[in-house]
């Protein structure tokens, strides 16, 4: 034989065993996803109930709210069929209003905040009722719909409600730290805002997450902090980062009736997101901004006709640890049409050139200026 063969056959025995002893490529789990949308404040002013059709207010933001697996957004006053629509300071909603918004894909509310108890008991308990009926009538549907914030017997410890998808389990707890009428808070879940309350509601809140383990735990609060004021308070920050380390995975704070800063948390180990906190997600439909101020669109109050919808993409790996994967942040603005309708548009350049289109220059200019404010608006990730 050859050292040419002998070297051939010797290099081919050698590569057969080598393969042979290479363990087999492990295959890759793809990770489960879950998509969360968080909107702002539901409002109805005169102005918004006083239209004839209230599928239009939702039209241009349908796809994606309906595009996300849960949609959360706050129902900012009572819901009572048996009382007329009611506007500032006295709210009250007839239920084909916020179910319009259930129709555009909204699906997880908070009922709890500082108008909840604006027409009394009565109000506060048909608002319940709606919720009860809309979660049975929904519970075997393809969209199934949950409310969260209003009790039934006066007294009863802060409640939250379980939401399943799949594999996902996700903890829901809203509550509300101001109420503009002192009567009936029993029936509410209501923490005021001070030290001890805090410390105890901190405490509930790592009791009923180990009572109910979940992926996520989602904390809406309807905050005691000044309305159309941007930056939060230090003690603030320091309160909500101290829930994150609980275990509350996003804290959803509404009221101030402006978009405000957001937050992200992430591990330096795995550089993998997290936590959110949304200070604030502004007016996602209202009639505050009536007379925009189109001489000085810097106006503070102007930023109540403008609001944030926040999309997280969350995953869960095969050891069931969640992070979030996506951030996807949607500015809105609420538009008076010529036909004097306040509806929903994305506050962006597809906007702004449909304005100028139809001659609405006034308005493009405003809406241009609008949204450098909304974009300037601080979003800070932090690594721990």
């Amino acid at each position: 034989m050859s050292f040419k063969y002998f070297y051939a056959i010797t290099a081919a025995v050698f590569i057969l065993f080598s393969c042979k002893s290479l363990p087999e490529t492990e295959k890759t789990e793809e990770p489960e996803r879950l998509t969360l949308l968080f909107a702002g404040d539901i409002m109805a002013h005169r102005a918004n109930y006083s239209m004839k059709n209230y599928s239009k207010i939702w039209k241009d933001i349908k796809p994606l709210v309906s595009g996300a697996d849960f949609s959360f957004a706050n129902i900012e006053a009572p819901v009572n069929k048996n009382l007329p629509f009611s506007p500032y300071p006295d709210f009250n909603m007839q239920p084909s209003y916020p179910e319009a918004a259930i129709d555009a894909g909204f699906n997880v509310f908070s009922l709890v905040n500082n108008h909840t108890n604006d027409k009394g008991l009565e109000g506060i308990n048909e608002t319940r009722k709606w919720g009860e009926k809309i979660e049975e009538d929904s519970k075997l549907s393809e969209r199934p719909v949950y409310f969260c914030g209003i009790n039934k017997s006066p007294g009863e410890k802060i409640s939250y409600k379980i939401i399943r998808k799949g594999n996902w389990k996700i903890l829901f707890v809203a509550v509300t730290e101001i109420l503009n009428r002192p009567d009936y808070r029993s029936y509410l879940n209501y923490v005021v805002a001070s030290k001890k309350n805090w410390e105890e509601f901190s405490e509930y809140l790592v009791q009923i997450r180990k009572e109910n383990p979940c992926d996520l735990m989602i904390l809406s609060i309807h905050t005691d902090e000044p309305e159309y004021i941007l930056p939060a308070k230090q003690k603030r920050k320091s309160y909500y980062r101290s829930l994150i380390s609980k275990g509350v995975d996003v804290i959803w704070s509404n009221h101030p009736h402006i978009v405000r800063e957001r937050e992200f948390f992430g591990e330096n180990e795995t550089k993998l997101l997290k936590n959110a906190i949304i200070y604030g997600n502004g007016n996602t439909i209202s009639g505050q901004r009536w007379e925009p101020d189109f001489k000085n669109p810097e106006n503070p109050r102007d930023d109540t006709g403008d609001g944030m919808i926040l999309k997280l993409v969350f995953q869960k790996n095969s050891r069931q640890e969640t992070s979030i994967e996506k951030i996807e942040t949607h500015f809105i603005t609420t538009y008076i049409n010529t036909a004097w309708e306040f509806v929903i548009k994305f506050l962006d350049d597809d906007f702004i050139r449909y304005l100028e289109d139809i001659g609405r220059t006034e308005w493009a200019e405003y809406i241009q200026a609008r949204k450098k404010i909304t974009e300037n608006i601080k979003e800070t990730t932090i690594w721990q």
